[in-house]
């Protein structure tokens, strides 16, 4: 999944950013709310990680203009503030749930995992191709009712192929959403991890998913790719 932290203090971005990153996820990462907002608005994000307190713009009007402008992704609003009063505010503005400072980070995945599988479960609850499923509740990878065992990068990056099926995907695309913004489009990972990824889902059946168009990047369907 791809999150988006809007955090000033630096030292709580990096720490969210490295806790997330461990579960798999791709993180961009935000200092302020102006930068934020636009972040949140031309980017396909799964889930926006949003301060209250940001300098520019705060994350109240961050988030009532995120939605004001049609973004319908989940918002988890964190304030060093644990009053009533900005709890209802916030919520008020369109975020999805609230999260005082200081917090655990356990409670913080708790409460990302809860609204990322709402976000799943409204797209689809069991992503299918073929003989091929993943269920983003419990992350079980299955093809012809075989289980298989995928790391979280590998699992991240067949997710995303199979909520985009038979569409074409850059390597451009894929590092954006499966890594981040930062994604160096000239390293050969994403011909590693796909390749790995390959191994795993498609070797010893007669039908191959996961195609590579030379030129245009990955396609993931039970017909034959274009020429």
């Amino acid at each position: 999944m791809k999150i988006l932290v809007v955090e000033d203090e630096e030292r709580v971005a990096h720490f969210i950013q490295k806790g997330l990153k461990e579960e798999g996820h791709a993180v961009d990462v935000s200092y302020d709310g102006e930068d934020g907002e636009f972040l949140g608005s031309v980017n396909d994000y799964d889930l926006i990680i949003l301060d209250l307190m940001l300098p520019k713009k705060n994350g109240i009007v961050v988030c009532r203009e995120l939605r004001a402008g049609g973004v319908s992704t989940p918002v988890l609003m964190l304030t060093a503030r644990d009053s009533v009063e900005d709890k209802v505010r916030g919520l008020d503005a369109g975020a999805d749930d609230y999260l005082p400072k200081p917090f655990a980070f356990e409670e913080l995945l708790a409460r990302v995992r809860a609204l990322l599988r709402r976000q799943s479960d409204n797209k689809s609850p069991v992503l299918s191709m073929a003989d091929l499923s993943l269920d983003p509740i419990s992350r079980r990878v299955t093809r012809n009712d075989n289980p298989i065992r995928l790391t979280t990068k590998e699992y991240a990056l067949l997710e995303y192929l199979l909520r985009n099926p038979n569409k074409v995907l850059s390597r451009t695309l894929i590092g954006e959403h499966v890594w981040d913004m930062n994604f160096d489009p000239e390293s050969n990972v994403i011909d590693v991890y796909v390749s790995h990824l390959r191994s795993k889902i498609d070797k010893g059946h007669e039908i191959s998913l996961l195609h590579t168009l030379r030129g245009q990047g990955y396609l993931l369907s039970d017909n034959s790719p274009p020429t």
